[in-house]
């Protein structure tokens, strides 16, 4: 299970460094691909190969879908011997993933974000989850 978040820089050549914890439980390869939101994932080859199991039971248009935006992407990366592992220019661009990251622990996945985006993102969550909240209890 992956828990926390910390931040980190990505270098000159795209590499960030994930935490130890986090790279002892992905293994020695594992899976970078765009993410659900505006951000790149990581999951250990176990846990792609269930995301592929289960994107190919879908109906063929969705199953489509998903495998140009899930798996095409994808590549198998492995830490080096400093723990960093390259993400993909492309991969890069598309979550607008530049100078410093947010890397977040997603219980079954790994989730990497620009800094701002994700300090954003989570405001925007708080605000929305604070409002539903007292909705909920009439407060």
């Amino acid at each position: 299970m992956f828990l926390g978040t910390s931040d980190h820089s990505l270098d000159a050549k795209g590499r960030v460094i994930l935490p130890s914890k986090f790279r002892e439980e992905l293994g020695e390869s594992f899976y970078i691909t765009m993410g659900f939101r505006k951000c790149v994932q990581v999951m250990s080859a176990d846990e792609f190969d269930h995301l592929r199991a289960q994107i190919r039971t879908l109906p063929a248009d969705k199953a489509l879908s998903l495998q140009y935006l899930l798996i095409s992407p994808a590549t198998l990366v492995s830490p080096n011997s400093q723990g960093r592992v390259c993400i993909s220019q492309k991969l890069r661009e598309d979550a607008g993933l530049s100078g410093e990251v947010t890397v977040v622990g997603m219980d079954t996945r790994i989730e990497i974000w620009d800094k701002a985006a994700f300090a954003s993102f989570m405001e925007q969550q708080k605000q929305a989850s604070m409002k539903e909240a007292l909705e909920l209890l009439r407060l």
